[in-house]
């Protein structure tokens, strides 16, 4: 298995030997590898978030493309907005239906 040298921060050598003596981790290696888990884990999530916001847009402007918006002036976007919710939350009650988040 090849070898990296790591230069740490006297904190965060302080950090890997209290997860160490807490005994939440056997050993350095242990934390270094749920770390790098987890900046894996959130690479992955932000490329979930970005293809969803791609398809988002994707989806946005076919709908503009295709005539399918409502045009909303500024002075009346704050009540549109409050009657979109309204709507959606009546939706549900209705429907049962319950959100990802």
């Amino acid at each position: 298995m090849p070898s990296h040298k790591v230069v740490l921060t006297d904190y965060h050598q302080d950090m890997i030997d209290r997860l160490v003596k807490s005994g939440r981790f056997e050993n350095p290696n242990e934390v270094l590898y749920e770390g790098l888990r987890l900046v894996e884990q959130m690479e992955e999530l932000d490329a979930a978030k970005l293809q969803a916001l791609r398809e988002a847009a994707r989806v946005g402007f076919a709908d503009l493309d295709e005539g399918r918006f409502t045009d909303v002036a500024a002075d009346d976007l704050e009540e549109h907005i409050a009657r979109l919710g309204e709507s959606a939350l009546e939706t549900v009650r209705r429907t049962g239906a319950k959100g990802n988040g």
